[in-house]
């Protein structure tokens, strides 16, 4: 799949043009179409989209609110590049947010959300391509969190998801990570299911603490390259 293909398909959306072409560019760039570092020029993307220069302005600087796109003065948009560092951040942070809402969340979930998440669970047991699996992992986590109604917060959450998306996915495709995480969602759900906040705590911490270490060490191996 390419931009022209992401475009045909968000173009079918009746949304906004800068969230639809947003939507685009982000996949794009989560799918490697787009490199790290890469300049993303604004007049070739409007001539794609067959749209003037100001939706995908626009659609810039969404991207560049979740982390994945810089904009420099003179030389325009970049696709951002994480270093170790900032992804180690990003994990600190996503587990203590992340712990939070499974605290707020698990004393009003319902049975009806536990078994919208092993549906999704088990969709990702059939899944193989590294983005549908990072989009169920996200699915399955939200659906955990949504009880605790804070918007806000899941926002953050699925922001900082979006952050490291794209490395999520390389670790999907080429570490082994998947029969792994999969255990750990299941151990999860059970916990959110018998509403056991001292072991879903802990489970969620080490399952996220544990796959940002694998990350960065990624990211750092990368580097010495």
């Amino acid at each position: 799949m390419d931009l022209t293909q992401l475009a045909a398909n968000v173009l079918q959306q009746q949304r906004s043009t800068p969230d639809l072409i947003a939507d685009a560019l982000r996949e794009a760039i989560l799918r490697g179409i787009f490199a790290e570092g890469q300049s993303l020029r604004q007049d070739e993307i409007a001539t794609q989209f067959g749209v003037s220069r100001i939706p995908v302005r626009e659609a810039l600087r969404q991207l560049e609110a979740e982390g994945l796109v810089t904009l420099h003065l003179n030389r325009g948009a970049i696709v951002s590049v994480l270093t170790a560092a900032e992804l180690q951040e990003i994990c600190e942070i996503r587990s203590a947010l992340e712990v939070t809402a499974i605290q707020l969340a698990i004393p009003k979930i319902r049975e009806i959300d536990i078994e919208k998440a092993a549906v999704i669970l088990e969709a990702s047991n059939q899944a193989t391509d590294a983005g549908e699996l990072a989009k169920l992992n996200w699915e399955f986590h939200s659906t955990l969190y949504a009880t605790a109604e804070r918007p806000r917060l899941l926002g953050m959450i699925k922001t900082l998801h979006i952050n490291c998306d794209r490395y999520v996915r390389v670790q999907m495709a080429q570490m082994d990570y998947q029969e792994f995480s999969q255990k750990e969602h299941y151990q999860l759900l059970e916990a959110c299911r018998k509403r056991d906040i001292k072991i879903a705590v802990p489970l969620l911490k080490h399952h996220i603490d544990s796959a940002g270490e694998q990350l960065v060490a990624y990211l750092q191996q990368k580097a010495c390259k």
